[in-house]
């Protein structure tokens, strides 16, 4: 049930691990949560089972349909307090094993569209003195490496977009962040044992610690979201990575 009296929080990209576990964090914590997603089905399902989340389906790919799908946003909600760019698109491969195409796809989801959510909302933001824009990311936006060619230069693409808008919004009230997640993420569709994971999604054969552990916990990750979200304005961060604990880096 939409609350007109609760703040807006609006997050791209609503996958079953960290979207779907932003958005609990969210509006538990007394926020309507707008969720934009591709799969449909899932957000929709989401819709039914926690009051104040919306949806609102869309391939943010389509820039277009993305900004009618703010439009509408904005019509049914007003001006959001938090947007979070947790949409990702990826091509994984070497250099002569890719096609090129997939680069610019991949840009426009991740930095593309993220410079078009921002723009959307940011005036009316600017005039009322507050809000948070947070971007998620990971270890391919500091560091390239062979089978990222396609992946990692948009990632890097994106942290140096959000420094220059922390840069430019910073002194106008707008706190812009960028949590880089340098750990794989357990998510469901990867498979829930080692044997369905691809090698590089699975505990080394000498990991001393539990299986778990191996993986980022999507609901740490929210509460570090979050967290950031709500940082007193004379201690904003820009940049966090998180990590497991035992995590060589």
């Amino acid at each position: 049930m939409l609350s007109s009296s609760l703040p807006l929080c609006i997050i791209t990209g609503v996958g079953d691990a960290t979207g779907t576990s932003v958005v609990r964090r969210f509006a538990s914590s007394g926020y309507n949560v707008a969720m934009i997603a591709r799969n449909e089905g899932r957000i929709a399902a989401l819709e039914q089972e926690i009051e104040t989340a919306f949806a609102f389906p869309c391939d943010i790919s389509d820039l277009q349909a993305f900004e009618n799908t703010l439009s509408r946003i904005r019509s049914s909600f007003g001006i959001p307090q938090v947007l979070i760019h947790n949409a990702v698109a990826h091509t994984f491969g070497r250099l002569m094993e890719v096609d090129p195409s997939e680069l610019e796809k991949n840009f426009r989801v991740n930095t593309t569209a993220l410079l078009h959510f921002v723009r959307f909302f940011v005036p009316d933001m600017v005039d009322r003195g507050t809000g948070t824009i947070l971007a998620t990311g990971n270890t391919a936006s500091l560091r390239g490496v062979p089978n990222y060619v396609l992946f990692a230069p948009t990632k890097a693409a994106q942290r140096v977009l959000c420094e220059a808008l922390a840069r430019d919004l910073g002194p106008q009230g707008i706190h812009v962040g960028y949590v880089i997640v340098d750990a794989a993420i357990d998510v469901s569709w990867l498979g829930e044992t080692d044997a369905d994971r691809p090698g590089w999604l699975t505990p080394p054969a000498d990991w001393p610690h539990k299986r778990k552990d191996f993986f980022a916990d999507p609901n740490g990750i929210a509460n570090e979201i979050f967290h950031m979200a709500h940082q007193d304005r004379t201690v904003w961060s820009f940049e966090t990575t998180i990590r497991p604990f035992a995590e060589p880096w």
